[in-house]
């Protein structure tokens, strides 16, 4: 299909026709990379346009020029049809710009309403805040975005989901007209997700233009007008999202089609049993948990938010006590206290979390590539070996197909799909036999992605036995060859891999408080 107009598109809520913001040839350059070339992008008031691609491909940089973080290089913006300069965040506020980032700038400490005018409080006689009229503002907003959340509330002790609905609140407390989302799914589960679509649609239907960047392609259909392609800081093309199918948008994202074969599950009846639990308990989140996984599997863990999947890979792994549980390794019962008792086990563990708890993103890619294998690179009088970290971290730069510059770029100017093989090639380094990947393709583009499952798959060949926790059921099915499913802390069933198995299987499972079956040791 070919890209349309900027300016034919679906009727948005307000109706208008002359987009409240164009970019028109924007470039922008950073030393070595030319990130921005002859870019445009629109946006209509009362529009919901999607801003796509994979990571890397421009779109941070391009809503960062627009929201007044960086400087354009050439090019121009227009606000209301009027070329507009942008020279600061706080000028963007002033235009009715504002941003939401993926990683919320909230303080914890302070209430709803504190966090949405700090800075702004209204005052009283000697300078005294005004908290009745700090929290009567908030609730207006709240009101007018029919949402429930008392204003004196302290953010810290609020959902993920309602800390969303705070940043937003925040930014339209400024009159923003135009409203750029950052990956603003990426930790909300379904019925927070739908909690976040009813706000966006009701804003849309007064007018408020947003810009919404996401990587869950299932999002699209239900929300996006249009959507804009972004590749190798060039617009590839604007499209009606409800007239394009996703196969095109992929094909428009990573610049060919990609393959997604049919999964093969094989014949691991006679391997070994690399990790077997038995009993996990740990309060009301694990409740007597027992699974397996033999060299050469794939086990996925399948169920709803809180289900206690992310809790039984910490309790194996020694990163919360457990109160009961046996963890055999290679068929040696381990007493893993620790994560270093479960390294020293042989399990490696990729945190969903991998910025705060799988990477030093201050440091470049090959102290992180060897920082859980340190040991061997220590030398007399506490010397490191440079030479050995740098033909190390070389080696799984190539094997990985790793993208930096080299291997001492910074982790944190990687893309999310090289930082997360990063984290993998520490935990090969150390020569983890088990390896336990916790949401392995958050926040990453779909062209990163199948590297990411080939990866796996080739791990899993290679005789490791892989663990992998996912919330998008697509991704349990085409990459499991058993999947586990919970349910309130309890594993309520494992089914077979491949197309035997179907969502509504492991739906009806993840809602099932009782097990249906006594989970086995071996393949099932």
């Amino acid at each position: 299909m070919a890209a349309v107009s900027p300016y034919e598109m679906p009727e948005a809520g307000s109706g208008h026709r002359q987009p409240v913001v164009s970019m028109r040839r924007i470039e922008k350059r950073f030393p070595g990379v030319h990130a921005l070339k002859n870019v445009q992008f629109d946006l209509m008031p009362g529009e919901v346009h999607a801003l796509m691609g994979e990571n890397g491909a421009g779109k941070s940089t391009l809503m960062k020029i627009l929201s007044g973080i960086y400087p354009k290089d050439d090019g121009e913006v227009l606000i209301d049809g009027r070329p507009t300069d942008v020279p600061s965040p706080r000028a963007a506020q002033d235009l009715g710009i504002s941003i939401i980032h993926q990683e919320l700038s909230l303080m914890n400490d302070l209430t709803a309403a504190q966090n949405i005018f700090i800075g702004r409080e209204p005052r009283l006689s000697f300078g005294r805040l005004d908290e009745t009229a700090l929290n009567r503002r908030a609730a207006e907003i709240f009101a007018s975005m029919n949402l429930k959340l008392d204003p004196r509330a302290l953010v810290g002790r609020l959902t993920i989901a309602k800390q969303q609905m705070v940043e937003i609140a925040k930014a339209l407390s400024f009159n923003a007209r135009v409203l750029i989302m950052d990956e603003p799914t990426a930790a909300l589960n379904n019925a927070e997700i739908e909690e976040l679509f009813i706000i966006i649609r009701r804003l849309r239907t007064e007018g408020v233009g947003i810009i919404y960047i996401s990587h869950k392609m299932d999002e699209l259909k239900r929300i996006a007008d249009r959507v804009t392609v972004m590749r190798d800081g060039q617009h590839v093309g604007t499209v009606a999202a409800a007239d394009t199918p996703v196969d095109r948008i992929i094909a428009m994202m990573v610049g060919r089609a990609l393959a997604d074969s049919a999964l093969t599950v094989p014949d691991l009846a006679g391997a070994p049993v690399a990790l077997e639990v038995k009993g996990l308990a740990r309060g009301r989140e694990i409740r007597d948990v027992s699974f397996s996984v033999r060299k050469g599997e794939i086990l996925g863990f399948a169920g709803l938010m809180g289900a206690g999947r992310t809790e039984v890979a910490r309790a194996i792994f020694g990163a919360d006590p457990r109160e009961a549980g046996e963890i055999i390794v290679d068929g040696v019962r381990r007493d893993i206290r620790t994560p270093a008792d479960a390294v020293e086990a042989g399990i490696g563990y990729l945190s969903e979390d991998r910025k705060h708890f799988g990477l030093a993103v201050g440091m470049d890619v090959r102290a992180n590539i060897a920082m859980a294998s340190i040991g061997r690179f220590t030398r007399r009088f506490g010397t490191l070996d440079e030479t050995a970290m740098r033909d190390a971290a070389r080696a799984y730069i190539e094997q990985l197909t790793i993208r930096t510059p080299s291997d001492r770029q910074e982790v944190r100017l990687l893309s999310g799909g090289n930082q997360q093989k990063v984290v993998i090639a520490k935990w090969l380094l150390r020569d983890c036999d088990v390896l336990i990947f916790d949401e392995p393709t958050r926040g990453i583009d779909v062209g990163a992605k199948s590297e990411i499952y080939k990866l796996l798959n080739g791990l899993a060949a290679q005789g490791r036995a892989v663990i992998v926790i996912s919330s998008e059921l697509p991704e349990v099915l085409r990459l499991s060859h058993r999947i586990a499913v919970m349910c309130e802390g309890r594993l309520t069933g494992i089914l077979p891999g491949g197309a035997g198995t179907s969502q509504e299987d492991i739906m009806r499972l993840a809602t099932q408080r009782e097990s249906v079956m006594q989970p086995m040791g071996g393949m099932q």
